[in-house]
């Protein structure tokens, strides 16, 4: 007489199987539906199936009323970014250019609310040459700045340029942007922001705004550059 081997015990998984591939088990078995109780996940108290299932959907309605509350304050806060932007460069396209290094930096530092802005421009025209903003800049720098196809953001690591700033031991974070006549073009200056806050600028932030900036200031500031013979 041969003997069976003994079943392995039925596991919560393969009771969770059969009820999945089984769809009709519960039409077979109504009345049981109704007297599954469950804990109810903030009262911890027991609730009717019904009533969990109920509690998970207005859970999930919640979640997605704060995801769409956090579009749309993303959106309002992108919109507001987007306005200061435009007036920036509006003043910017109106400036003299004896004036315009100086409102590119101020209104910057105002309008974004930038603790501590720089510039430096080379190679620009002898009316301009003695300006402060065309003084003190390295083959470091200009190599830094070639180097830089999108704005750095980050830690100050010791970057020369952030002797520019009037309180260079207060950048605790930087962003760093080349600025170019137009894209592809060599660098003829370093635009720095500077910020205590060691998050202000940090690795994980997008630099699409910056960018934008970084193209208008250089395609304004070209003006100041010296014609090539």
């Amino acid at each position: 007489m041969t003997t069976q081997p003994p079943m392995a015990p039925i596991t919560e998984d393969d009771i969770a199987n059969y009820l999945a591939n089984t769809p009709d088990f519960f039409e077979r078995h109504a009345s049981l539906l109704a007297s599954v109780q469950l804990t109810h996940p903030q009262s911890h108290r027991a609730v009717s199936l019904q009533e969990r299932q109920a509690q998970m959907l207005r859970d999930k309605i919640k979640s997605l009323e704060h995801r769409i509350m956090d579009m749309i304050r993303h959106g309002n806060e992108n919109m507001i970014l987007t306005d200061k932007l435009h007036r920036w460069a509006c003043e910017l396209l109106v400036a003299r250019a004896d004036e315009m290094a100086a409102f590119a930096v101020d209104n910057i530092r105002e309008l974004f609310q930038v603790p501590q802005v720089a510039l430096r421009l080379w190679g620009v025209n002898e009316a301009h040459a003695e300006a402060v903003y065309a003084q003190g800049v390295t083959d470091a720098v200009r190599e830094q700045a070639a180097a830089l196809e999108t704005p750095y953001v980050g830690t100050n690591t010791g970057f020369e340029a952030v002797q520019w700033l009037e309180q260079p031991a207060q950048a605790a974070s930087l962003a760093l942007m080349a600025l170019r006549p137009a894209p592809g073009q060599a660098a003829f200056g370093l635009l720095v922001l500077a910020s205590p806050d060691a998050q202000r600028f940090n690795s994980q932030m997008g630099t699409e705004l910056l960018e934008r900036l970084a193209e208008l200031a250089g395609a304004a500031l070209s003006v100041l550059r010296a014609q090539e013979a």
